[in-house]
């Protein structure tokens, strides 16, 4: 009999902690959704596909539950997950997207308008880029994306786990990488 109340009080414990760890990570969730996605969203340009690895993000942070020690960033942890994941998918679509690209140009040759032709150099440009930040030094091409969502260097820091003063000769740095990384795949374009 005693021990069917210990099996009970500590169902009872186990399904309390449960729930009030769901309710944590609901809130992280509702908090940080937003944050993540546009970040995903600057990242690999598709709506749906930020949408699904924003997700994948959460599901990783609910499967793992990082320990939360003294100066943990939950940000910072959600971000570096986030620009792994949109790396990742950014390497995994390149050849898809060449073969669409090329499709795509056909149909553009045959289009009479010229609008068409610019929005597709366009598209070329931002995937030149897109190809520029996935070459790159993973650390410095998560300085650009953050500096380019509008983040303060301030912030910068502190998700990266840096010095703000550091920052900005960091960043010049990776510009520099951006853009030899750019002027290459250009060159192999052409």
């Amino acid at each position: 009999m005693i021990q069917l109340m210990k099996k009970r009080e500590a169902k009872l414990l186990e399904t309390s902690q449960a729930e009030s760890d769901s309710l944590e990570f609901e809130s992280q969730f509702k908090e940080y959704w937003a944050y993540v996605y546009r970040i995903l969203k600057k990242l690999v340009g598709d709506p749906a596909e930020a949408e699904d690895l924003a997700l994948e993000t959460f599901l990783r942070l609910y499967q793992r539950s990082p320990i939360k020690e003294d100066g943990f960033q939950l940000g910072g942890w959600l971000y570096r997950v986030a620009t792994n994941l949109g790396l990742r998918s950014i390497r995994s679509f390149k050849r898809r997207e060449r073969y669409e690209i090329e499709a795509g140009r056909f149909a553009l040759e045959e289009a009479p308008e010229t609008r068409p032709a610019e929005l597709h150099a366009q598209a070329e440009e931002q995937d030149l880029a897109r190809r520029a930040l996935a070459k790159m030094n993973e650390r410095r091409s998560q300085l650009l994306i953050l500096r380019y969502s509008g983040l303060s260097y301030k912030e910068i820091a502190d998700i990266l786990g840096l010095s703000p003063t550091s920052i900005g000769p960091l960043l010049v740095r990776a510009e520099r990488e951006f853009e030899v990384c750019y002027r290459a795949l250009a060159q192999e374009v052409v």
